[in-house]
C-alpha cells in the first residue's frame, strides 16, 4: 500500500475534471485549476499546494493509492506527490524526499516473488533507484520515458524521470542505474532541453565507473544523421567509464515498436545491478521471469472469455508502400495463407519479419489502439482489433491502405498533426462550474452526474477512436483548414455532458459555427457508409447542427437555406431537385418552372448558394453551366457547394 505524504498541482492544469472524479476526498475542480482541498493539509489553505503542505492525520495512508490513480489519469500530468514508507510516522511525512513524477511507480520497494532465490532477493532488497533522462523536442521522448518508468516497477525499481534540462551532472556519478532517451533535432543536433547539459559534459564530464547504462535514440532516416544525439550519448558515457548494459536502440519515424524491445531487454539488465553497483548477468533468466509475472495463472470460471479460432483462409494481400526518400508509391502484393482470427496487425508483422522488414505501420496493443488505424477494404479500422475473416472470405482480396486524410510519411505511418493541432485548439476537455456531485445511497461518490445522463453520454460517444471518425471525412483531403468530424464529434460531446461549464458551452458552439466548422462537411453520409461507429457520429454531428440552426434562429446562409427549402416543400409538395433541372432550358422553362413553384421559392429568397435572390432569379433566364446549380453569377461556379449538398441532404422536418 502507497503512503502519500504530499500532493499538488503543477502549473498548466487544463481542469479536465480527472482527478475529482477519481479523488473528490482530496481535488476540486475550479475554472482556473484543480485545487487541493484545506480539509486535507495541515495548514488548511485551498489552493494548489504548491508550497508542499504535508496530509493531515492518516489520510495519505487510507487514500495513498487512489491519489496516486488520480494523479496518473491527468492528461498533462501536472499532479505530483511524495511517497512515504509504509509503516512511516509522521516526522517523516513532513519531511522533503525526493519529488516523485506523478506517472512514476511507487517508491515501495518492490516484495521478492515466492520461489525466488537467494541472490535475487538480496539484489531486490537494496538500493533500487532508476534515473531515466530524456532530451525531447516535441514530447515523444517524454512520453517514452513515463512509459518506461511504469514498466520499471515490474523489475523492483524505483524510477525516476529526469528533464535534462536543469540536470545537476555532478549528480550522474552517484547513478548505479541510468537509462537516456533522446530524439535527434535538424541535423543530428541535440534537443533544446538537452543542449545545456550536453555542452557541460562534453566540457568536463565526471568519471562513470559503476554507473550502468542504456540508449534509447529516436530519428528519422530521411536524415543524413540518423539518431546522431543518442549515439552521442551512448559514446560519451562509455568514454567517460560507464558500463553498457544493452547496446543503443535506433528508433525511426514509428518508434514504439523498437521502444519496446529495447525497453524489454534494458530493464531486466538494469535491474540485475546490486546494491555495490555490479552487473548480476547470471541472474538475468530469474529476473526477466520475475518482471514477466507468473504467466501460468490462467483465469477460469463462467466469466472467462473463450478463444475465437477460425480457420485458415487463403487472401491476396495488397498493402501501399510510400518511400519518403525517392517520393514514390506503390503496391506490394502476395497471396499467403492466414487464419480468419488473425489480426491485421498479426498479418503486417509476419510480412515484416519474413518478406520485408522495411513495411512500416503503427502497432498496437491488441485491445484496439487508436493510431493503429488503417483503411482495409474500404473500410477505416484499427489494425490490432480488425481480423482478416471480417475483412474478406476465402479466396477474396485484403487490400490495405493508410488513413485517408492525413499525409502519409511512410508506408502505412501517417502524420496526424494537423488532427492534433486542431483537436487542440477546440480544446475539447471539459470546463466545469462550480457544483455539488451525485452520490450512491450508501454515501459513496459516483460522479457528478445521475446514471441515466451518464450512460446516455456514454453511449453517444461509444465509439473505437476519434481518430478513425476524422479520417472518414470526405471533405478533409481537400480542405487543409476544415476541423474534421473528429474534432467536432468530441466538442458535441462535451457540449452535452451536464458537468461542462455555461462559458465552455457557448464557447464550443461558437466554435462549430464558424467558416471551418461543422457545416464545411459536404455530406455526413460519407460517415455512415463505414459502419456503426460512422452513423453514430453522423448521427450526433446532424444533432450538433439542428442545434446550432435553432440557437441562430435560422439565421445566416445555412439557416436561410434550410428555412425556404422546408418551407417551399411544404408548400409546393415539390422537392427542388426534380423540379430545378427545368432550368437548363433557359426562357423555355421559364413556364413550367412558376407552375411548380421555382420562381416563386426564388422570390421568397431561396437560393441554391446562399447569395442573394437576384443572382437565382438571373439562373432562370440563362442557362446554367451545371444540371441543377444557380450559379453567383451568370455561369459562374458554385464556391462552397458541398454544404448546399448537404443541407440538401438533411431536410429538417419542424417547417
Amino acid at each position: 500500500m502507497a503512503i502519500v505524504a504530499k500532493v499538488w498541482i503543477d502549473e498548466d492544469c487544463i481542469t479536465c475534471d480527472a482527478c475529482q472524479d477519481i479523488c473528490p476526498e482530496v481535488f476540486e475542480v475550479t475554472d482556473d485549476s484543480s485545487q487541493i482541498l484545506a480539509a486535507v493539509r495541515t495548514d488548511g489553505v485551498f489552493d494548489r499546494n504548491v508550497g508542499g503542505s504535508p496530509l493531515v492525520g492518516t489520510l495519505g495512508a487510507e487514500l495513498g493509492d487512489i491519489i496516486i490513480e488520480a494523479a496518473e489519469a491527468c492528461p498533462v500530468e501536472v499532479i505530483k506527490f511524495e511517497l512515504v514508507s509504509d509503516g512511516a510516522d509522521e516526522a517523516v511525512a513532513e519531511a522533503a524526499p525526493a519529488v516523485v513524477e506523478a506517472a512514476a511507480p511507487s517508491a515501495v520497494a518492490a516484495v521478492p516473488a515466492a520461489g525466488a532465490s537467494e541472490a535475487l532477493t538480496a539484489v531486490l532488497s537494496g538500493d533500487r533507484d532508476l534515473n531515466i533522462l530524456f532530451g525531447s523536442q516535441t514530447g515523444n521522448a517524454a512520453g517514452l520515458a513515463e512509459k518506461t518508468a511504469k514498466m520499471a516497477a515490474n523489475y523492483g525499481l524505483n524510477a525516476k524521470v529526469v528533464d535534462m534540462d536543469g540536470f545537476d551532472l555532478a549528480s550522474l556519478a552517484t547513478m548505479k542505474r541510468v537509462m537516456i532517451i533522446t530524439s535527434t533535432w535538424g541535423e543530428g543536433e541535440m534537443p533544446d532541453n538537452a543542449d545545456v547539459l550536453w555542452n557541460a559534459i562534453s566540457a568536463n564530464g565526471p568519471g562513470l565507473n559503476g554507473v550502468h547504462y542504456s540508449v534509447c535514440a529516436i530519428g528519422d532516416s530521411s536524415y543524413d544523421e540518423f539518431c546522431k544525439a543518442g549515439h552521442d550519448w551512448d559514446g560519451k558515457l562509455g568514454s567517460l567509464g560507464g558500463s553498457e548494459a544493452y547496446p543503443i536502440q535506433e528508433c525511426d519515424v514509428d518508434f514504439e515498436p523498437p521502444w519496446k524491445t529495447w525497453v524489454t531487454e534494458a530493464l531486466p539488465r538494469l535491474a540485475c545491478v546490486d546494491d555495490s553497483g555490479t552487473l548480476q548477468v547470471d541472474l538475468l533468466e530469474e529476473m526477466m521471469a520475475y518482471g514477466a509475472g507468473d504467466d501460468d495463472d490462467v483465469v477460469e470460471g463462467d466469466f472467462t472469455p473463450g478463444s475465437v479460432l477460425r480457420d485458415e483462409i487463403s487472401v491476396t494481400l495488397e498493402i501501399f508502400r510510400y518511400c519518403p526518400q525517392a517520393a514514390e508509391s506503390g503496391w506490394d502484393t502476395l497471396t499467403c495463407a492466414v487464419p480468419g482470427h488473425a489480426t491485421l496487425e498479426d498479418v503486417l508483422l509476419t510480412m515484416q519479419r519474413d518478406v520485408d522488414g522495411s513495411l512500416a505501420f503503427r502497432r498496437g496493443s491488441g485491445a484496439g489502439t487508436p493510431t493503429t488505424g488503417v483503411r482495409a477494404n474500404g473500410r477505416i479500422v484499427l489494425a490490432d482489433a480488425a481480423t482478416v475473416g471480417d475483412l474478406t472470405s476465402d479466396g477474396g482480396r485484403l487490400r490495405i491502405e493508410p488513413l485517408p486524410g492525413h499525409p502519409v510519411v511512410r508506408d502505412l505511418v501517417v502524420d496526424t498533426s494537423r488532427y492534433e493541432s486542431h483537436r487542440s485548439r477546440a480544446e475539447p476537455w471539459i470546463r466545469t462550474d462550480p457544483r455539488e456531485g451525485e452520490r450512491l445511497p450508501s454515501g459513496l461518490a459516483m460522479g457528478t452526474m445521475d446514471a441515466s445522463s451518464a450512460t446516455a453520454l456514454h453511449q453517444a460517444g461509444d465509439v473505437l477512436s476519434f481518430q478513425l471518425i476524422q479520417a472518414m471525412s470526405d471533405t478533409l483531403p481537400h480542405d487543409p483548414h476544415y476541423e474534421g468530424p473528429g474534432v467536432h464529434f468530441q466538442q458535441w460531446l462535451r457540449a452535452l455532458d451536464p458537468r461542462t461549464s455555461e462559458k465552455q458551452r457557448r464557447q464550443i458552439m461558437a466554435s462549430l459555427q464558424e467558416k471551418d466548422g461543422i457545416w464545411s462537411e459536404a455530406d455526413h453520409a460519407s460517415l455512415m457508409r463505414y459502419g456503426e461507429d460512422g452513423r453514430l457520429a453522423a448521427r450526433s454531428l446532424n444533432e450538433a447542427r439542428g442545434a446550432l440552426l435553432n440557437q441562430n434562429r435560422y439565421a445566416g446562409k445555412s439557416g436561410r437555406l434550410v428555412k425556404w427549402y422546408g418551407r417551399s416543400v411544404k408548400w409546393s409538395g415539390n422537392v427542388n431537385e426534380t423540379t430545378l433541372y427545368r432550368q437548363v432550358l433557359g426562357p423555355l422553362g421559364l413556364v413550367s418552372n412558376v407552375f411548380s413553384g421555382v420562381s416563386a421559392r426564388m422570390a421568397l429568397a431561396f437560393t441554391r448558394n446562399g447569395g442573394p435572390p437576384m443572382r437565382g432569379l438571373q439562373g432562370l433566364l440563362v442557362p446554367p453551366a451545371g444540371l441543377g446549380r444557380i450559379p453567383k453569377m451568370f455561369n459562374g461556379k458554385v464556391d462552397d457547394y458541398h454544404e448546399v449538398v448537404s443541407l440538401f441532404n438533411e431536410i429538417d422536418q419542424r417547417f
